[in-house]
């Protein structure tokens, strides 16, 4: 394997910020993982990177179903407000018509 000849660069994209559980946003590595970075042999490198990959799988996972539910949400509540039946109790509506349009002459017509 090629890679094992040349040393694994560090997964950091600069963005050094911690989230909730620990893990880097930028580059899904834990506190420990970060410090310890150059001491990690090759093999131990690539194993936080495949770890890492999986936390960013994991956390786009999440923020699609957050997105899912939210845009269910919002369909149900808008369907809800626009397609409410009309009680059967309620006077039926009107339909207006408007006659100021048509130029309809019945004069000619023979009964």
């Amino acid at each position: 394997m090629q890679l094992e000849f040349f040393d694994v660069p560090s997964p950091c994209i600069g963005i050094c910020q911690s989230d909730t559980k620990g893990y880097c946003l930028g580059c899904f590595r834990t506190r420990e993982e970060r410090q310890n970075w150059l001491n990690l042999s090759n093999d131990e490198k690539q194993k936080v990177i495949k770890r890492c990959i999986q936390r960013k799988r994991r956390k786009d996972i999440q923020a699609k179903d957050k997105d899912r539910k939210i845009a269910i949400k919002e369909i149900t509540v808008d369907d809800n407000i626009e397609q409410q039946q009309p009680s059967l109790l309620d006077p039926p509506a009107k339909k207006n018509i408007d006659t100021s349009t048509t130029d309809i002459d019945f004069d000619d017509f023979e009964l």
